[in-house]
């Protein structure tokens, strides 16, 4: 259904005679369009080059119509010679709650990008990358929540089941009005993906191919083995211990005289990786069809390879293919039909061995991985039959490394430990009929629709057993040589393919809904819809399905476009809750005012558009309620006790939880205003929303509000219910600006976008001694820890502080702050410390701007994210034990670098008192990112003569090209996983 604004202008009854031309937005004729007047009371089609001959009343209405294009309402000119309509949203069209809506008649905070406006100047892989440049309010999440509901045409599916190149729009639906319809699993966003169909038109045939090359950004830094042995020999003396390596050895590890029995392994050098590597693609679509049936296809591939060079990891890589189809059938003039299905075939190669997490470990002077067999001894009989036996001998030269502690190291394993081949198959399937019931009421329809979704995967693997060589050096003659060769493991290979992390995922959707729009004068607009949905996702290995159903009644009105009322509801139902609560109703409502249409501003040469609405409700939702029968109580008989007489241990029945029936949903309540328009004749257009959200009546298991007897130790009973109890409060603020002006040559394009917010806690069950630590009126993302107060300088500063509970301090390690003064060093000294951004940094913003010279196009985009703080607490910051170091125990202190040390002193210990969550290891994640450019021509259409081929675009473009923070190493380092890469592509797309 589609609303379109009903302006009145002023009107003569002069009749002029004219024949503009219908064409698409591609410039080719539509043919069978219709044009109608309802002022002067007649119908009319174009012919075959799409004109149409008009003897209308100049300045009445025509509504502009076609198959699968967006309906246009223009007041007829005597200038008129072209009407230009675009396809299925395109143009003004916005796909919204079970509904499409004129852009221009938008409130309630939606925001909509059209993706094939989007891919003619920047292509992407991913159909929301940048997408935060684009859309106020959208960081990740929308309005800071941390979660949201993804609809592909109608069905809850896998954003990564669809490409870009087969979306026409992408909706996000943030304000409360905006969602409600959507239930209960809507209630923290919603996005929207409706994919392309076909228009009544010739046949066409679009053509995208692109190759591009990954190059990583950067590696984590550990050090190389002398400089590790020696400062881990640093570590032990700090402790008390004696050092562990000697200086000879140390030495010959770092002189690299022989690699093998000195090893200094970097695993990040181009032994393993290599420098780049290739992604491809290619994508075919068709469409076309006439006024009885359209259609749309898309057939796309992409394949990508492995930043990892040996053994069998050289052979990693995945691969996509992807078939869609969508058909709109117009049965009759009152019937209509759209069956569509896709299918996505994905698979991905890899190893029996994760490299990555080993970088983090494997220390570089604890075993070569690879032994060289012209180093073993000749009389060394057993060695020379383990060669002989081997079943891996790599490149004819070397036997697999390893140590007793080492026997499946990732090293051994990529080459002998097997290959795994991950399979997914996912089958998409939609079906909607459409009814006009104008014959019974005037303005009536019906629509129903049913989706369905079916995804699967498994995993083969070939996996091996491998034998892994300790050798035992000597010297002899002045030449290294392996005396002996101590062997863990077997070589053995079953040559059996097992099949494994089988999953099955379904979904089923489905809704009908009546619809009624009234058109009163010209003036009042009346629209309605009553609508039963749901959906149900069943998934292997989980009991219960999630659940989705609701009833939803939306109706609005408008006066002349000017005024307007807007409410939606839903009658949700969700089976987490005990049978008597499992209904509640959600009401919301939107008003609006289109001030520009007021007398003083219609005059305004500034104003064009200028419209405020304002927007709430309440809204009830299941999304944060962990478990189905959390209002049930748990008995077990896993309890135990034990008799004085005879010692038996007899079972006994222990409470787990206490049932409460009275639990009701939680409810998100929320007021939005919203400010949208345009100015200086469409030079400048924005659209911005405040809004305060709060998530009411979380559940909680309360052991604060109950008596301490509800709760005992062992054997373990619990008589505590959950409850609706913990409130969140969420507020701020989303703008969009987009600056459209041509000077000289070029036609600019600037926007910007971006989005504020704050969270806190409302109300929480807490227990704290003192006020600094509660969480009541403090962000929801805090992160809590220790103040720091510098190293301890020595012994008598030891002394002469606070008791350390954290264990045994020496100098050189961290102090920290005594928040409440009681002379102990405590988890009660734990404060905040910033916020995480876990659901979006507190400030985004995003930056695009686009310049067209004659045939080509510039297009850069930037995002900005402020305001958030991590933790360094992995192994690569917090270096421990025997641990591996990284370049971050450089700044370690020492009583010759006390003053300038920017990392406690070295232990071979726990280290329990410095490696805590703190402000000594907090760091901004504050960056700007380039996150696109690319430079686009597109050959003059006038070279193909209007042939075989109709049109041709070439590109290069970049991704992720850099990163400016005060932490950039940082944030672009990946510690246990692959890297981040820059992306370097070039594309073509050809029509026909």
């Amino acid at each position: 259904m589609l609303q379109f604004p009903l302006l009145l202008v002023a009107q003569d009854t002069t009749k002029i005679t004219i024949d503009p031309v219908i064409r698409a937005a591609s410039m080719e004729p539509i043919p069978e369009a219709t044009v109608t007047s309802d002022q002067d009371g007649f119908e009319t089609m174009s012919d075959g080059e799409g004109q149409v001959h008009l003897e209308v009343t100049s300045g009445a209405y025509l509504v502009v119509e076609a198959a699968g294009y967006e309906t246009r309402i223009l007041p007829a000119n005597a200038a008129m010679e072209e009407i230009v309509l675009y396809p299925y949203l395109d143009g003004d069209a916005v796909q919204v709650a079970f509904q499409t809506q004129s852009r221009d008649d938008l409130i309630g905070g939606v925001s909509a990008v059209n993706m094939r406006s989007v891919l003619d100047e920047n292509y992407i892989i991913s159909p929301l990358d940048g997408m935060g440049a684009y859309v106020g309010g959208f960081h990740g999440n929308m309005w800071g929540n941390d979660s949201y509901l993804t609809l592909v045409d109608g069905v809850p599916r896998d954003l990564g089941s669809v490409m870009p190149t087969e979306i026409a729009q992408m909706t996000f639906l943030k304000g409360i009005n905006a969602i409600a319809l959507y239930g209960s699993r809507g209630a923290k966003g919603v996005l929207l993906i409706t994919t392309k169909r076909g228009v009544a038109n010739v046949q066409t045939v679009d053509v995208r191919t692109n190759f591009g090359v990954h190059v990583p950004k950067s590696y984590p830094k550990y050090l190389g083995s002398g400089e590790y042995m020696t400062l881990f020999n640093e570590g032990r003396v700090n402790d008390g211990l004696s050092p562990l390596y000697s200086q000879e050895e140390i030495y010959n590890h770092a002189s690299g005289i022989n690699p093998y029995r000195y090893p200094n392994v970097n695993y990040f050098s181009d032994e393993y990786l290599q420098p780049a590597y290739a992604r491809y693609d290619a994508t075919m679509e068709i469409s076309g069809g006439n006024k009885r049936a359209r259609y749309y296809t898309n057939m796309g591939y992409w394949g990508e390879g492995s930043v990892l060079d040996f053994g069998q990891a050289a052979f990693n890589g995945s691969e996509r293919f992807n078939i869609r189809g969508n058909v709109d059938i117009s049965i009759n003039e009152y019937l209509s039909a759209n069956v569509d299905a896709a299918a996505i075939f994905y698979n991905g190669r890899g190893i029996n061995a994760d490299f990555w997490a080993g970088t983090t470990t494997l220390r570089p002077n604890r075993f070569t991985p690879l032994v060289p067999v012209d180093m073993l001894s000749p009389d060394d009989q057993v060695a020379m039959g383990y060669l002989q036996s081997s079943q891996h001998l790599i490149d004819g030269r070397f036997l697999l490394g390893g140590t007793q502690l080492d026997q499946n190291n990732p090293i051994a394993g990529s080459y002998a430990g097997g290959s795994n081949k991950f399979t997914s198959r996912q089958f998409q399937f939609n079906a909607g009929v459409n009814a006009d019931l104008r014959n019974i009421i005037e303005g009536l329809s019906f629509n129903t629709f049913f989706g369905l979704d079916n995804s699967s995967s498994y995993n083969l693997s070939f996996t091996n057993d491998y034998a892994v060589y300790q050798p035992s050096w000597t010297n002899f003659n002045g030449r290294d040589e392996i005396a002996s060769l101590t062997r863990f493991g077997q070589d053995a290979s079953s040559r059996t393919q097992n099949i494994g992390d089988s999953w099955f995922r379904q979904t089923l959707s489905f809704s009908s809904q009546l619809n009624y729009e009234k058109a009163i004068d010209n003036k009042h607009h009346i629209s309605t819809m009553l609508i039963a949905s749901g959906f149900q996702v069943g998934e292997s290995a989980i009991y219960h399905k999630v659940s989705n159903a609701n009833i939803g009644l939306y109706a609005a009105y408008d006066y002349k476009s000017k005024y307007y009322l807007n409410f939606s509801g839903a009658l949700v139902h969700s089976a987490m809750l005990a049978p008597e609560n499992r209904q509640a109703f959600s009401p919301t409502a939107s008003l609006g005012w289109r001030l520009s249409e007021e007398k003083f501003l219609t005059s305004s040469s500034v104003v064009d558009d200028l419209k405020l609405s304002v927007s709430g409700g309440i809204l009830h939702t299941d999304l944060d309620i962990a478990e189905y029968y959390l209002y049930e109580g748990i008995y077990t008989d896993e309890g135990s006790w034990y008799e004085w007489r005879d010692g038996l241990n007899n079972t006994a029945t222990d409470v787990r939880r206490g049932q409460n029936y009275d639990l009701s949903l939680p409810k998100r309540e929320e007021i939005s205003i919203e400010l949208n328009g345009s100015l200086f004749n469409n030079t400048l257009t924005f659209n911005g929303s405040y809004f305060v959200s709060e998530m009411t009546g979380l559940f909680l298991q309360d052991n604060n509000i109950y008596p301490s007897y509800f709760e005992t130790g062992w054997p373990i009973s619990s008589w505590i219910p959950y409850v609706n109890y913990n409130n969140d409060l969420r507020t701020g603020f989303d703008f969009q600006l987009n600056l459209n002006q041509r000077i000289k040559d070029i036609d600019w394009n600037l926007g910007f976008s971006g989005i504020y917010y704050d969270t806190r806690a409302t109300k929480r069950s807490e227990n704290f001694e003192f006020d600094y630590q509660t969480r009541v009126g403090m962000p929801l993302d805090g992160i809590w820890g220790l103040q720091t107060d510098g190293f301890f300088t020595g012994v008598e500063d030891i002394a002469n502080s606070n008791e350390q509970a954290f264990g045994e301090v020496r100098p050189g390690d961290i102090k920290y702050v005594d928040q409440n003064g009681d002379g102990i060093i405590n988890a009660q000294d734990e404060v905040y410390l910033g916020r995480g951004g876990w659901s979006g940094a507190p400030l985004t913003m995003g930056i695009h701007l686009s310049a067209r010279y004659k045939n080509f196009t510039f297009f850069a985009l930037g995002t900005s994210r402020t305001g958030a703080f991590a933790m360094k607490n992995s192994t690569y910051f917090w270096a421990k034990a025997d641990d591996k170091y990284s370049e971050e125990v450089r700044g370690r202190w020492t009583e010759a670098t006390a003053d300038a040390a920017t990392y406690p002193r070295l232990t071979t210990l726990s280290g329990a008192n410095n490696y805590r969550n703190s402000d000594f290891w907090l760091y901004s994640t504050n960056r700007f990112d380039l996150t696109r450019v690319q430079l686009s021509y597109s050959f003059p259409r006038t070279m193909f003569g209007g042939r075989f081929l109709e049109g041709l675009d070439v590109y290069a473009n970049g991704a992720n090209l850099l990163t400016i923070s005060p932490n950039r190493d940082i944030l672009e380092m990946n510690i246990g996983a692959a890297p981040q890469t820059r992306f370097y592509n070039v594309g073509l797309k050809a029509k026909f």
